[in-house]
């Protein structure tokens, strides 16, 4: 004897992978969005480091960082 279908939990499942999938695009469409926004005001995006204005591009410490008394001599 066949089982009787469950048309109601099969609706219900259809409906729950449907809501799945269209907050997984909502969440990928404000992520594009965001990083848009971010491009065009020019913000460092989340996890990008940013960088200090005062760095050398060689790495050698920059000669303002040091203090000097006006002889030139270290403090």
């Amino acid at each position: 004897m066949a089982r009787k279908p469950n048309y109601r939990f099969a609706r219900l499942e259809r409906e729950r992978n449907k809501a799945a999938r269209k907050a997984e695009r909502a969440k990928l469409k404000a992520e594009r969005a965001e990083l848009r926004r971010r491009e065009k005001t020019g913000e460092p995006a989340d996890g990008e480091a940013v960088e200090d204005a005062t760095d050398l591009p060689d790495g050698a410490p920059d000669e303002s960082a040091t203090a000097t008394a006006q002889d030139g001599k270290p403090v």
